[in-house]
């Protein structure tokens, strides 16, 4: 991975948004950390302009109904910004919440061997998310699969009811 072609800044806007349960914001804080410390994120040339060189910044947040990444430099100034309808992540956001709220009722009962099954079945779905969030980026933002995952992990923190 190239120094320039990664994230070393990400904020989420969840103003008028519920406030998280202690495990919505565990996974965020956790999805934010590991970003932050290995991530693969660059913004491709377009329209015959070069591509601008990172590391970037990233704000995400959700706006009329529509997902928003806004891409900066480091140093604050906009790089690019486009809106992703939330229409194809809905059943996907929808099945991951219910399987992370199945597991974390599972950590706290039950034996190790069917918290792996549940585990199992919530990085399916992650990766599903990140296969769907990667189509859509698709000529906006070239993200690996880890960063893809992480990112998708955010976008559904900013669409967690509390």
């Amino acid at each position: 991975m190239s120094a320039s072609n990664r994230l070393s800044d990400i904020t989420l806007d969840d103003r008028g948004l519920p406030a998280p349960t202690p495990e919505i914001e565990q996974e965020r804080r956790v999805a934010i950390f590991d970003l932050l410390e290995d991530n693969s994120f660059s913004v491709p040339a377009r329209e015959g302009q070069a591509a601008p060189v990172g590391p970037y910044g990233l704000d995400l947040s959700i706006e009329e109904g529509r997902l928003v990444f806004a891409v900066r430099t480091e140093a604050g100034e906009p790089v690019r910004a486009f809106h992703l309808s939330l229409g194809p992540f809905r059943q996907v956001v929808r099945d991951y919440f219910q399987i992370c709220e199945a597991y974390f009722d599972a950590v706290k009962k039950l034996p190790a061997s069917q918290i792996e099954a549940i585990d199992m079945g919530r990085r399916g779905i992650h990766n599903e998310g990140a296969r769907i969030l990667t189509e859509r980026l698709e000529g906006k933002v070239e993200t690996d699969h880890d960063t893809a995952r992480r990112l998708f992990t955010l976008i559904c923190v900013l669409q967690a009811k509390g």
